[in-house]
């Protein structure tokens, strides 16, 4: 069955990450899948650090059952939005789903050193990739949908709780997504877009797995350099969750509302890829002995700050 046969979606920032296992699970459910980003084949936009491009991911969808559109776009640049939403306009006449997981700031947080002795200009830098990219997107974007008065908008965040990220100016970014979210769905109350947040796990996005030595298939052999890799999820588990939630008829109900990959996974029934149903919330708790969502979560701060660091600053890669 493909629930989602028909329906449009667009992924902005698919090329890797959370950003491509959401599109090839659109794919997997049917969607005809726009995917969008900064890397194509032969113009690669981190250089040679990472070889992902939105033509692979496009080529997955496809092959997952769906039908997948790679286009470069920039986007925190207008015209190229606005000529992305114009094509999609003109090539199908309606959006149905828009997520924005536009991040770009893998070299840019800075887990560590206090807010005063960081890069202000990385700071800066992150906002304007993390945050104006999703409003830019979903100003052109989201007339699509009132138009036919229906869609749903996903904003990708870290984190389901007001607890500290480890870093003000990633903390700040991931939080204002939230709020982004929230912000969206009081504008759009009178309509039938629902716009709401996601959040997956701890996540075994590509980035990930090189730094752990490991593959998709050997991703286990990764906790004996973590031994929370345990309760990690695949892309492709939060990917599900957001397949879930554009196939759920009653899907307005949660209209502003931050949920979770394993929140998410409890409630539709739906699994990882291997079968398991990684609960990253339970998992902290029963290790750390303490809320995962709580306030004044030390135990959080304290894992980010541990000796792993030499890894995690390039976690998470959504």
């Amino acid at each position: 069955m493909k629930p989602l046969k028909g329906r449009i979606a667009l992924v902005a920032g698919a090329t890797r990450g959370a950003g491509r296992g959401i599109a090839t699970m659109l794919g997997e459910a049917g969607a005809t899948v726009y995917c969008t980003g900064r890397s194509v084949r032969g113009r690669l936009a981190s250089g040679d650090k990472r070889q992902e491009t939105i033509d692979e991911t496009a080529e997955l969808v496809t092959a997952k059952g769906g039908k997948g559109i790679a286009i470069r776009v920039d986007h925190s640049v207008e015209a190229e939005v606005v000529a992305l939403c114009d094509r999609i306009r003109g090539e199908q006449g309606r959006l149905d789903i828009l997520v924005n997981d536009i991040w770009g700031g893998e070299q840019l947080v800075e887990f560590g050193p206090p807010f005063w002795m960081q890069d202000p200009k990385k700071g800066q830098l992150m906002l304007e990739r993390a945050i104006f990219t999703h409003l830019l997107t979903s100003r052109y974007a989201v007339p699509l949908m009132v138009e036919k008065n229906s869609g749903l908008v996903v904003e990708i965040t870290d984190g389901d709780h007001f607890g500290y990220r480890g870093s003000l100016w990633y903390d700040l970014v991931k939080m204002t997504v939230i709020r982004l979210a929230f912000g969206m769905s009081r504008d759009l109350r009178r309509t039938n877009v629902t716009a709401l947040a996601v959040t997956p796990g701890f996540l075994r996005s590509e980035e990930m797995l090189d730094a752990f030595g490991v593959t998709e298939a050997t991703w286990r052999d990764g906790t004996k350099v973590d031994k929370d890799f345990i309760s990690s999820e695949s892309p492709s588990f939060v990917g599900r969750a957001v397949a879930a939630l554009a196939a759920d008829p009653d899907v307005k109900a949660k209209a502003g509302r931050v949920f979770s990959s394993w929140d998410l996974a409890r409630e539709y029934g739906f699994t990882d890829l291997d079968g398991s149903q990684p609960h990253w919330a339970e998992y902290f708790e029963r290790t750390y002995g303490t809320p995962y969502n709580v306030a004044k979560d030390t135990a959080y701060t304290a894992w980010l700050n541990s000796p792993i660091d030499v890894v995690r600053p390039n976690w998470p890669t959504w």
